[in-house]
């Protein structure tokens, strides 16, 4: 392992497309790690596996996404108020709950095992926030946030693919596959998480351009809230609607596909998601190359409405059937990751650079993910008592169809709101931190 001043010194000179491919590349592998912590158990079926008259898998779905939900909530305030010195320490003490919690999903008899799937949401809620933070605020945040974004969309079919091989092909139980593919993936999110602590810190010419990023308190979370509370309500109501939709296509995509016709066919869970990775973050990433920050909030806005008329018209043309089911499934991904990615971060980067504020992403994004996940939960919660016969393609294409409408109604709200936003806005007048202030108390 290199030494670790002089890898963080080496990084600190190194040119930025070189520090991209590093941190990039590190950043995504750790949280494709984090992945294996958190979605191979949703390759198993449990079939004949009921519990209060649900289907055991939609309960262990709805535990570990209420575990998740719940994480969120405590990030908002953990999140934020993260500083450097302590990301380390959480990350590990996470991973280590994470898997202990995967053992003991895997030792503990049904149904009481099902416990162990909240207890395994919890933790992992919070390390896309601790991840990030080692990645915002810098001249580079787009093309380092689109290739942790990848993830969205590559490795959970990767680790899912992962766990389906270890079914099919080596025999282990569905109780102790998680837990399996969690310790094959550890040893590789070691070496990351100490490799993202030894990147150096954004730069004085990172912060004039994107604002400095600072750990903040209850009373600047709440006064950066009520400073946008019109347009930030309104784009969480987006977030809201792209997770449930998000949510239902990746833990039910094995019966999605099996209905499409491609039962058995496991590597469909990955390769068809490589088209949609490509083209998403292409463009996501393209970003970078926009200077001017309230131009690139507005292509933001603008790209969201796009993959939102991608996703409603690519439904619209499957259910006439006027494109193949992969066609569509690549296309609908298209039109829901591309808006999904922008706002995981990237998004929500512009906007605090836009009207220079010196807060962090992590408030927002926590704020976005809890409120996304609680209503992820009361979907899973409609679908098994409200439309239970439903089958899982029908229920996802009705998900599409009205979620492209609302996301098209809330992303166009918010671009009128910040507009209006913009044209008061004075960064003098500001009220945000010290300019160059570092509170790492």
């Amino acid at each position: 392992m290199f030494h670790s001043e002089s890898f963080t010194r080496r990084m600190a000179a190194a040119s930025p497309g070189a520090f991209v491919a590093v941190a990039g590349l590190f950043s995504f592998v750790a949280y494709c790690c984090i992945y294996a912590f958190r979605k191979p158990f949703t390759v198993g079926t449990y079939a004949d596996l009921e519990l209060w008259g649900i289907q055991f898998k939609i309960v262990l779905v709805t535990a570990q996404v209420a575990g998740y939900a719940l994480s969120k909530f405590i990030g908002i305030r953990v999140i934020s108020g993260m500083t450097p010195q302590r990301r380390t320490a959480y990350l590990f003490g996470l991973v280590g709950i994470a898997g202990l919690s995967l053992l003991g999903f895997a030792v503990t008899p049904f149904p009481w095992n099902a416990a162990w799937m909240f207890v395994n949401g919890i933790p992992l809620g919070m390390a896309w926030g601790l991840i990030f933070s080692y990645l915002e605020g810098r001249r580079v945040t787009e093309a380092l946030a689109v290739m942790l974004c990848a993830n969205f969309i590559i490795s959970s079919g990767f680790v899912k693919t992962m766990g389906k091989w270890l079914l099919v092909s080596q025999g282990v139980s569905e109780q102790w596959m998680p837990f399996v593919v969690a310790l094959i993936f550890l040893p590789a999110l070691l070496v990351c998480i100490w490799v993202l602590e030894h990147l150096p810190p954004p730069s004085e010419a990172d912060k004039a351009q994107r604002a400095p990023r600072n750990r903040m308190t209850s009373a600047e979370c709440k006064a950066l809230f009520v400073r946008y509370a019109p347009g930030l309500v309104l784009l969480v109501a987006t977030y809201l609607v792209l997770t449930i939709v998000r949510d239902v296509r990746d833990n039910f995509a094995v019966e999605i596909w099996e209905e499409l016709g491609f039962k058995g066919q496991t590597g469909i869970l990955t390769t068809a998601e490589i088209p949609v990775a490509i083209f998403s973050l292409v463009v996501v990433g393209a970003m970078m190359f926009v200077k001017d920050n309230f131009r690139a909030l507005w292509l933001n806005h603008g790209l969201a409405i796009f993959g939102a008329f991608l996703l409603l018209g690519s439904t619209f043309l499957f259910q006439k059937g006027l494109i193949s089911p992969l066609i569509w499934m690549i296309s609908s991904g298209v039109g829901l990751f591309l808006p999904y990615i922008l706002f995981n971060g990237v998004l929500f980067d512009r906007l605090m650079a836009s009207f220079r504020e010196q807060g962090n992403v992590g408030f927002l994004m926590y704020i976005a993910d809890s409120i996304g996940y609680l209503g992820s939960v009361a979907v899973l919660l409609w679908r098994n008592f409200g439309v239970g016969e439903m089958s899982w393609l029908s229920f996802y294409t009705r998900l599409c169809n009205i979620g492209a409408g609302l996301i098209l109604l809330f992303t166009a709200g918010a671009y009128w709101y910040f507009l209006k936003k913009k044209a008061g806005f004075s960064p003098q007048r500001t009220p945000s931190i010290n300019l160059y202030t570092q509170r790492y108390d």
